[in-house]
């Protein structure tokens, strides 16, 4: 068959393209790589671009026309979107049916084997991860143009609790959706050349070693398994004959079993994924209690609670975490115990007032009273005056009112304009335009306030022009800035950047009073900030608002207050042409932030007229290092033979300055100055550190409080959950995955230990939990890696049986209203497991963890060929759907939410004085092997006595009411990950801006260290390094430091002391 010449006359561009297709179609690559470098994905084609490769159809006689141009790539792209049929050079098998569906039964082995490279279900060409079909029994759409549009049916199963997002858009939205053109990831060729196989196999032995050594260190030890479950036993038994006495006298169940109370272990200790410092979750079932222990109003909590205090423990109940939760500690400190039950005595008398006991990864709360201010659902209500009298900026700074203005939005009901909300309606716009003009209105500066309601921009607010209150509040800001370079005594460096200046403020102006200033406040406020920025940069107005950060210390803020002086044209010698300085000098003395220390330093410079800056903020330094000293010795945080060194050298540090030995010619040389005996002993003193860095002069840990329990020395630790049954079958999907491979656990505790160390495994820190990333784990080894190594479990779920229980259904269908089907049956996966009949992958734990960190370090293609790496910005992981991929767009997860909840804390009878729970008196019970096993025989039979002595007896004339409250949840999607049962919580919702940089960040440090691996430089960095605490050279580096401010302060007879003691500028490494 030939084809039709491309030179024929009359032929459209599709019989041309036709013809030459079918005349030249792909070859399969025959050339087998290296061993070790990364294989591609079976059934992979290399499509041939037209050109020299197809001259053997081609005449070799020359000829008198002239050759055609290859075409370029924009022509490329039209002739294509000229085709009317799709060209798909790869060989593609038809689809499997939509019934053949491949479950694996328990009686024998799978119907089907997986063939390699293919899919789960049924034969299909390989793709990569982020190459999906849009719903099942369609043809599959390439990344490009599925991300252009929300697909019209779920790329899922239908979903009792997520519907997909809504299709319909305000007419207010101003929010382009969809990426813009060219966004899309099309498909690609790999680039083989990215890595030669030797760099690869040297980047996988790291890894193998990393891991050989990791894992056998990680695992938990057999012994702490036990010693766990003892504990477990006993605080059942404790919970068990609490309720049965409470359901029995309260409740009057007189038959109320026992043995119903069930503790079950959930999370990495029961899933297998659990590492030495692995603390216990526990799952607290009551089936048969009249009122459920996670219903809001439930008692059980805080009668669990007491009875735990009863007996010894320390157990601390937090009701304003996603579900409430019981923090219990074996052995609690004396003062630990103590104030736990001082805080369980404040709430049995109702006094305990919003305490900021718990992780509510939010920033602390005001609690603004909102008394007078209309909601937005009585907005339309007539009213005379303000509509929001709590708007009153007072003595408040204004970054403090702006967020106390926030917090009254939210509780008002109403919300500011953002790129995450959609659907406005009239009503909140008029909501939001009143409350952002009386954010002025509150302003405490009448000038302020009156010049900013002279510009049309606040002026007029009626529809439709829309403001918001972020844009309003940079206006305010803006404006205050205006005031102070109107009210400055020096001016910029020189004429340009004078004029550089003039010109900011004038288009600042101008864009008060822009026309169109409210048809879009969203592009609005993006200009105010970038003009606010402008007019931040201005030296001299930034000179007015210098002042000394909250714990930044003396020699950073000189620092800082030295590149302004340059910025504004001035140096550092004093002259009388240089009025620069003086100003500067003043300003750096009013900015200092103690006040002490400031009036210390104005007294300074009236005695020392004509200073330098380098000479003030010498006595800035030795001050304020007193004064760190002072602080750490009321704390204690010194022995008592160091404290009299302290004491003295606090003494010396407020002596006045004096000349420096051999002085100097000018008035820079002044020093503090220290007797030699002080002097002796400064390699003791560079030994106690430097104070700036203990806790009294750090910042406060906004995530500690004093109920924290501590990390170890208080013996088994556990969390007691009261909402736990998808916690449990979340915990049996992981077991299950865990036995599907012997690679699957390692793997695992290799990425966990891994984000341990680098800091970014804590979710009320703004990272994520480890159960994140499980997920991420797994997500990868279904999903990403080809051939992959573990089945989709859920996808290969069974049918039900026909003549299934109620019972068996909430275990095993749906729970709590989620569907939680998926393949269970751990005997038959562990079979399949052991024959290698579940995957055909046979990748070495170094090349799989090579792979996981490539993915998740770029989103570019993956030296692998298999695909793209993640998506940070776009995707969502979901375990339970083919590809493992959705869109933040399908989720309806584009932006972060504010939502106001109502907290019913959970109520109980307070209990009368109880007896002891022992004997001979102790309140720490000590429970042998024996003990441990005739507690765990305890069931249906009465409560042993000694048990039943420890639980209170309620009354009803004792009951409590419920405590109300009022919390804010923050439902953030910068990092999203589905749950595989609840499809509405994102796991990932924890991780906060500055968490998403940080996990982010760590991924590309991982990948970067391990493709150095192989090279003759070789990596510089440990991927291992322990981030969390100080490291050795951090030490010495602070110490470096440190030595260096004390040269500074005593001059050169300070630094000859280290030399005759043989350190010299190795002190600190000596130390």
């Amino acid at each position: 068959m030939n084809p039709a010449p491309l030179q024929k006359e009359g032929s459209g561009l599709e019989d041309r393209l036709r013809g030459l297709i079918l005349s030249h179609p792909s070859q399969e690559p025959t050339a087998q790589g290296p061993p070790g470098l990364p294989r591609p994905p079976p059934g992979y084609h290399t499509m041939v671009a037209p050109g020299p490769a197809f001259s053997s159809n081609v005449s070799a006689e020359p000829t008198a026309k002239p050759s055609r141009k290859r075409p370029n790539q924009a022509q490329r792209r039209e002739m294509s979107a000229q085709l009317s049929i799709p060209i798909e050079p790869r060989h593609q098998a038809p689809p499997a049916p939509q019934s053949a569906r491949p479950y694996v039964s328990p009686q024998g082995p799978p119907p089907q084997q997986f063939p390699r490279g293919g899919g789960q279900h049924g034969y299909q060409a390989p793709r990569s991860a982020t190459f999906r079909p849009s719903s099942r029994g369609k043809q599959e759409t390439p990344y490009a143009a599925r991300r252009a549009s929300v697909p019209s049916q779920p790329r899922h199963q239908p979903s009792h609790s997520y519907h997909g997002p809504s299709s319909s858009y305000g007419k207010h939205d101003w929010k382009q959706h969809g990426p813009r053109t060219g966004e899309g990831r099309g498909e690609f060729l790999p680039n083989r050349n990215l890595f030669n196989p030797e760099n690869i196999q040297a980047q996988i032995e790291l890894l193998e070693g990393l891991s050989h050594t990791i894992v056998a260190g990680a695992e938990i030890e057999v012994a702490d398994i036990a010693e766990k479950e003892n504990f477990r036993i006993m605080i059942e038994t404790v919970a068990r004959n609490a309720i049965w006495q409470f359901e029995r006298e309260q409740n009057g169940i007189v038959d109320f079993p026992p043995d119903s109370v069930q503790l079950r272990c959930f999370g990495s200790l029961s899933s297998g994924f659990a590492t030495k410092a692995a603390d216990m979750d526990l799952g607290l079932l009551s089936p048969l209690s009249k009122i459920q222990p996670d219903a809001p109003n439930s008692p059980i909590p805080r009668l669990v609670e007491k009875a735990f205090l009863d007996i010894g423990l320390g157990a601390r109940l937090l009701t304003r975490t996603r579900v409430p939760i019981i923090k219990v500690c074996e052995k609690p400190p004396s003062g630990l115990r103590q104030d736990l039950l001082e805080e369980r005595a404040k709430w049995d008398k109702g006094l305990d007032k919003a305490t900021s006991d718990e992780h509510t990864h939010e920033e602390p709360d005001s609690s603004p009273t909102t008394d007078g201010d209309l909601t937005l659902g009585d907005y339309n209500s007539p009213r005379e005056g303000r509509k929001f009298p709590s708007l009153n900026q007072g003595k408040k700074s204004l970054q403090n009112y702006f967020g106390t203005a926030k917090a009254i939005l939210r509780r008002l009901g109403g919300r500011d304009l953002s790129n995450n909300y959609l659907g406005f309606t009239d009503d909140d716009y008029r909501f939001i335009n009143d409350f952002s003009r009386e954010y002025v209105q509150g302003l405490a500066d009448s000038e302020l306030r009156e010049r900013l309601f002279k510009y049309r921009s606040l002026r007029r607010q009626d529809i439709p022009n829309y403001r918001s209150l972020h844009g309003v509040h940079t206006q305010v800001e803006g404006e205050r800035l205006l005031m102070l370079w109107e009210s400055r005594q020096i001016g910029e460096r020189d004429e340009y950047q004078e004029r550089q200046a003039r010109k900011w403020l004038t288009a600042w102006q101008e864009l008060q009073d822009k026309p169109d200033y409210g048809s879009d406040p969203l592009r609005y406020n993006k200009e105010l900030s970038r003009a606010l920025d402008q007019l931040n940069k201005i030296p001299s107005i930034a000179l007015f608002q210098h002042s000394q950060l909250e714990h930044e210390s003396a020699v950073s803020y000189h620092q800082r207050t030295s590149r302004l002086l340059v910025d504004l044209g001035g140096f550092d010698t004093p002259s009388p042409k240089n009025h620069i300085l003086p100003a500067v000098i003043r300003q750096y003395i009013r900015g200092i932030r103690s006040e002490e220390i400031r009036r210390q330093m104005e007294e300074f410079a009236e005695s020392h007229p004509g200073m330098s800056l380098r000479s003030v903020a010498r006595r800035h330094k030795s001050l304020q290092l007193a004064h760190e000293y002072e602080k750490c010795l009321e704390k204690g945080l010194y022995p008592d033979r160091a404290v009299p060194l302290v004491e003295s050298y606090i003494k010396a540090l407020r002596e006045p300055l004096a000349l420096s030995q051999p002085p100097g010619r000018n008035l820079d040389n002044l020093v503090v100055p220290c007797t030699s005996d002080l002097a002796s002993k400064g390699i003791e003193i560079l030994r106690l550190g430097n104070p700036a860095k203990l806790s009294p002069n750090q910042p406060r840990d906004p995530y500690r409080d004093r109920l924290e329990f501590p990390k170890s020395g208080v013996g088994v630790q556990c969390d007691i959950n009261f909402s736990a049954h998808l916690a449990l079958q979340n915990t049996l999907l992981l077991r299950c995955y865990s036995h599907c491979d012997p690679r699957v656990r390692p793997l695992v505790l290799f990425v966990k230990h891994w984000a341990k160390v680098r800091g970014i495994n804590t979710p009320y820190r703004g990272t994520l939990s480890s159960y994140g990333y499980v997920l991420m784990v797994l997500h990868y080894l279904v999903n990403v890696v080809q051939p992959f190594v573990c089945p989709n479990l859920q996808l290969l779920a069974p049918p039900p049986k026909p003549d299934i229980t109620p019972e068996q259904i909430e275990e095993t269908v749906c729970c709590k209203g989620r569907d939680i089907r998926f393949w269970r049956d751990e005997a038959a996966i562990k079979a399949l497991a052991r024959e290698n009949a579940l995957n055909q992958n046979r990748d070495s734990i170094g090349q799989l963890l090579r792979g996981f960190f490539e993915y998740y370090a770029h989103s570019n293609p993956m030296s692998s060929g298999t695909g793209h790496g993640f998506d940070w910005g776009r995707d969502v992981i979901s375990l339970r759907t083919p590809g493992g991929l959705l869109s933040k767009l399908e989720k309806g997860w584009t932006g972060a939410k504010t939502v106001i909840e109502e907290v019913t804390s959970p109520s109980g009878p307070q209990p009368a004085a109880v007896a002891p729970a022992t004997a001979d008196g102790s309140t720490s019970p000590v429970q042998d092997d024996a003990g441990a096993g005739q507690q765990d025989q305890v069931t249906a039979s009465a409560p042993s006595p000694a048990v039943a002595a420890a639980v209170p007896t309620p009354t009803s004339a004792s009951a409590q009411q419920p405590h109300r409250e009022v919390k804010e949840v923050r439902y953030r999607y910068l990092f999203a990950i589905e749950d595989p049962f609840e499809l509405d919580h994102n796991v990932a919702r924890t991780v906060t801006h500055n968490g998403i940089v940080a996990i982010r960040d760590e991924f590309r440090r991982a990948w970067r260290i391990i493709k150095l691996a192989g090279r003759s430089s070789g990596p510089t960095e440990q991927m291992l390094e322990d981030a969390t605490g100080g490291s050795s050279a951090d030490e010495v580096k602070e110490t470096e430091e440190f030595q260096k401010l004390l040269n500074e302060l005593h001059g050169a007879a300070w630094n000859e002391v280290f030399c005759s003691q043989g350190c010299g500028q190795d002190a600190a490494k000596a130390v």
